[in-house]
């Protein structure tokens, strides 16, 4: 279904920089905290804080996989979402001709994200991913490369974003890409070419080991040479030798052979590398286990082999394995051998030659070899894998480390085969403990995304990837890995067959990114929040510059008030949204035997109070989220009277009613005001005390959270909050 061409802004549903004097920016972030921000999300799940995860571990890192193709691919046609299709028929899914669905092979979004149908170079949107990606603990955002088109154009809007994101002060996740799985080449060289030798956002580049991390395999980059023709395996009996002689005329970095092993995954052997013949001096030598059916074996050499003439052979089995040949002789640079002496044929042989480019892109990068699998698990060292089914594989590196492994939202297999997501079997969000959980509202609570957590958790690797944020859209098939329904989509499908964590309009709305959030604290571990400093009163006749050395600092994104206007996808609407106003920059607390003060200051001077919705503060003084509106208790601005009060409203019958007068004082940037602590039921010593609160100016629509994400500017951003606390 199409969305409404409209010039207005984006309809809104709920779904669970100019530099000031006094704000000095530098190179380095302006830490918000965010670790120590609490948020409870639409099912009542709070977010663990230190008491749960403990402080931060070194040499824990999350990545999340990052697609850079909404818009590039629309062709004039969408969106078509398949949510709102089968929501109008669901019959529809048994009709390829049915008038619902877009053209055969056009791309069709699974749903709705929260930000409309947007387009990836959508500044306004990249700058929200940016915050809350950051906000979340994600360390690098990894695009997908691996349909051979390398985006250019949306990646180089997305750099702009966020070192416009970083100017301001403000954190993103740094960036790397995943490379095809089997022919990476051409993408990995265009990538050097066109982002990183000439230097463009290096400060935005992710590192591992010290280099640039591309995922791609190193041993595919090179110009490619040998003989892969074959006809037949031949099997390596244990205490015999098989080799293949080649001579070769150009330097080369690595040498290979195809091995099957009759799908058995407990085979081994050694792979060598002679000068000249059988006899002649051993260069390299590998031994590889478990090695996978038809997999190519690289030996990789240190340095080049200059040409001349040279022999591989295999040895030492162990379990079922050989080495794929031809009957006949059908390489002419070489020679196939059996126990040392030559036999009719040859086997196949991977040449990579080495050039200046591959030299200097080998040197550049740090490479990890992608698993395209979601069963296999590593066929050597230094893989990483971006999906796979419970319970995922750890991928080790060359030291013997674990050192990363995959977790997914959903995957499109179906049993033990790679599947579509709209079979009925494929394994939903709601997949868990081998089965689909069929309970009512099953698909809001992360299942599947929760049992690959808790494995990655058990396991404890270095690194984490995350499949995925902002996938959304798949084109439309009727037959795929030789099965064929009327409709068929691989990757993405519907609410249950998706993997996306992007909050979306309806639906589950929110609650995988806090699910997303909550699970990186656990793994990477957070701060000790900061504690509350000793009590201390404020004198609201008096100036600003008693809040100078009241602490703890509260911290908000400076520069992230909502400002868009971009087309959406296949210019479905324009959306636009001019609600940014007060940019809040810095909040505080203070407190004293009877009063409880509170103060904001903004990047620019705060407009009148008479602007709706207009600088409102939000309460949980019992720290309660069951209680009030979402957890909050109060709110004060909502309200707003000339002259020297404003008012402090309570939540009672699920409606904000008027408590108290409260006294306020505004002067350009800063804003502070009084609440006498029997109004917000805080009976406790001035030393005691702990509630959660928020800052949020111009939303739009009351008693609706999103409004805190998409609208104005809150403070902290989205369903968290700031915690108060003498004792935190």
């Amino acid at each position: 279904m199409r969305c409404p061409r409209s010039p207005g802004p984006p309809k809104l549903c709920w779904a669970a920089l100019a530099v000031l004097p006094s704000v000095v920016m530098s190179a380095e972030p302006r830490d918000v905290l965010s670790d120590t921000w609490t948020a409870t999300d639409a099912l009542g799940r709070e977010l663990p804080g230190f008491h749960e995860c403990g402080p931060p571990r070194a040499g824990r890192q999350v990545g999340i996989f990052y697609f850079l193709w909404l818009g590039e691919h629309a062709g004039g046609q969408g969106p078509f979402d398949n949510s709102k299709i089968l929501a109008a028929d669901p019959n529809a899914i048994n009709d390829k001709d049915h008038p619902l669905w877009g053209p055969m092979h056009a791309f069709h979004h699974w749903g709705e994200p929260l930000f409309g149908y947007y387009q990836t170079d959508d500044a306004y949107v990249l700058r929200k991913h940016a915050q809350m990606l950051s906000d979340a603990g994600i360390d690098v955002i990894i695009f997908d490369v691996t349909n051979q088109i390398t985006y250019r154009r949306w990646y180089l809007a997305l750099l702009d974003a966020f070192a416009q994101v970083r100017s301001s002060g403000a954190s993103t996740p740094q960036v790397a890409f995943l490379c095809p799985f089997w022919d990476p080449p051409r993408v990995v060289r265009e990538l050097y070419r066109d982002l990183y030798a000439p230097g463009i956002h290096p400060e935005l580049w992710y590192r591992w080991e010290g280099k640039p991390l591309i995922l791609a395999d190193p041993n595919r980059l090179p110009i490619g040479e040998g003989n892969a023709a074959h006809d037949a395996p031949v099997a390596l009996a244990v205490g015999h030798t098989l080799g293949q002689s080649f001579v070769t005329d150009k330097a080369v970095i690595a040498v290979g052979a195809s091995c099957p092993t009759w799908k058995e995954r407990d085979s081994a052997v050694t792979v060598t590398l002679y000068r000249g013949g059988p006899a002649g001096e051993p260069l390299e030598a590998r031994r590889f286990e478990a090695v996978r059916d038809n997999a190519w074996l690289m030996v990789e050499t240190h340095p080049p082999l200059p040409p001349g003439s040279y022999y591989l052979e295999l040895s030492d089995a162990s379990g079922r394995i050989g080495w794929w040949s031809h009957s006949k002789d059908v390489y002419a640079h070489g020679q196939a051998y059996a126990d040392g002496a030559e036999v009719a044929g040859d086997r196949t042989l991977r040449l990579l030659a080495a050039d200046d480019e591959t030299t200097a892109i080998r040197d550049f990068f740090t490479f990890r070899t992608p698993e395209a699998s979601y069963f296999a698990g590593p066929s050597r060292p230094d893989m990483w894998s971006w999906l796979e089914v419970h319970p995922q594989h750890v991928f080790q590196n060359s030291r013997g480390e674990k050192e990363q492994m995959s977790v997914g939202v959903a995957q499109n297999a179906v049993g033990n085969r790679l599947g579509s997501m709209s079979e009925p079997d494929a394994r939903g969000r709601s997949f868990h403990n081998g089965a689909r959980d069929a309970r009512p509202g099953a698909v809001n609570l992360g299942l599947n995304f929760a049992e690959q957590w808790e494995r990655a958790l058990e396991e404890d690797p270095q690194f984490v990837f995350v499949t995925g944020w902002n996938e959304w859209i798949a084109m439309r098939f009727d037959e795929f890995a030789g099965i064929k329904a009327p409709v068929m989509f691989v990757d993405q499908f519907d609410q249950e067959h998706s993997r996306d964590i992007e909050p979306m309009r309806g639906g589950h709305g929110d609650n995988y990114y806090y699910q997303l959030v909550a699970y990186i604290r656990r793994y990477k571990g957070v701060r000790r929040p900061p504690a509350a400093g000793p009590p201390v009163p404020i004198d609201l006749d008096g100036d600003f510059g008693q809040w100078t050395d009241v602490t703890p600092e509260f911290r908000d994104d400076i520069g992230d008030e909502a400002r868009r206007d971009h087309p959406g996808y296949n210019h479905c609407a324009q959306y636009t949204n001019t609600t940014g106003r007060n940019d809040f920059v810095t909040l505080k607390v203070a407190r004293d035997e009877s009063l409880v003060y509170f103060y904001a200051q903004t990047r620019e001077p705060i407009t009148p109070h008479t602007d709706p919705h207009w600088m409102l503060l939000y309460i949980d003084a019992d720290s309660n989220s069951a209680t009030g509106w979402q957890g909050f208790d109060f709110v004060v601005n909502r309200t707003v009277r000339d002259g020297e009060a404003t008012v402090l409203e309570a939540r009672e019958a699920e409606e904000w009613r008027e408590r108290a007068a409260v006294p306020w004082r505004v002067s350009g940037r800063e804003l502070m005001l009084a609440i006498p602590r029997t109004e917000l039921g805080l009976n406790v010593p001035a030393e005691s005390v702990r509630f959660r609160f928020k800052w949020a100016d111009n939303t739009q629509r009351d008693d609706d959270t999103d409004e805190f994400i998409l609208n104005g500017d809150a403070a902290p951003n989205g369903r968290f909050c700031y915690v108060y606390a003498s004792e935190p």
